[in-house]
């Protein structure tokens, strides 16, 4: 393996925003915020879904009016096909 060519390895707390769930992992990513977290510091990387908020994992159901998709699309190429 080459030396010197993989990005750093560094303990991260990812932050849900919509529940406040806290992930604390190591990841390549980094912040400007920190946070000591059990003596050590942790870069904060704050996200807005993460999978303790995201529909699918949580089972939530959300409607989704595809017809209006359908009827805008519909009218956008219409003109193009005359």
């Amino acid at each position: 393996m080459k030396k010197d060519i993989h990005p750093a390895y560094n303990p991260v707390c990812f932050t849900d925003i919509s529940s406040g769930a806290r992930f604390i992992m190591h990841s390549t990513m980094k912040s400007r915020q920190t946070e000591v977290i059990d003596g050590v510091e942790h870069f904060v990387v704050v996200r807005d879904v993460t999978a303790d908020s995201h529909p699918a994992y949580t089972g939530e159901k959300r409607f989704v009016d595809t017809a209006g998709r359908v009827e805008k699309f519909q009218k956008k190429f219409a003109r193009v096909r005359k």
